[in-house]
């Protein structure tokens, strides 16, 4: 999971019996809260702090969830470094989970510029190696009682 932060979603897979789990995130911060919240079962999780443009995995992953990072990548760069980065990561027949800001989401998150993408843009985008399998448009209310357009994909990684 790229942009892990302290997921509750991790501690339910953990808690479900997944045992190779990466969390990526950026902040060290985040990857020691997340080990603190897991506790014992911290050991099931590789917490990796990094860019998730400079990310290696060292072995092929079966899915790739991205936990709203690349509508943090503005510049046409860093979207290309990712998605060479998400090529390289997922295995054949693998997925890629993206969830990011529709085209009609907030100019900003977290006071920081984002990407906002439609199902288009990011066929286009991701469509040399994935092919998309479904798409839905979320509505997502933040604790501060504003809702956000969210667009959350799921593409195949190709085998041929």
């Amino acid at each position: 999971m790229v942009g892990a932060g302290c997921s509750a979603l991790i501690t339910d897979l953990v808690d479900d019996g997944y045992g190779s789990i990466t969390a990526v995130d950026i902040s060290a911060a985040a990857m020691a809260q997340l080990v603190a919240t897991l506790g014992e079962h911290s050991a099931a999780v590789d917490t990796v702090v990094s860019d998730v443009c400079d990310f290696a995995s060292i072995e092929p992953v079966a899915v790739w969830h991205d936990r709203a990072t690349f509508h943090f990548l503005t510049d046409a760069d860093a979207q290309a470094r990712y998605v060479a980065r998400v090529a390289a990561s997922v295995a054949p027949g693998g997925h890629l989970v993206l969830s990011g800001f529709a085209p009609d989401g907030p100019l900003q998150c977290s006071g920081l510029d984002v990407a906002r993408h439609s199902v288009d843009d990011l066929v286009d985008v991701f469509g040399a190696d994935f092919e998309l399998v479904e798409h839905m448009p979320v509505e997502h209310v933040t604790p501060w009682d504003s809702t956000q357009r969210f667009l959350h994909t799921l593409f195949r990684r190709r085998t041929g």
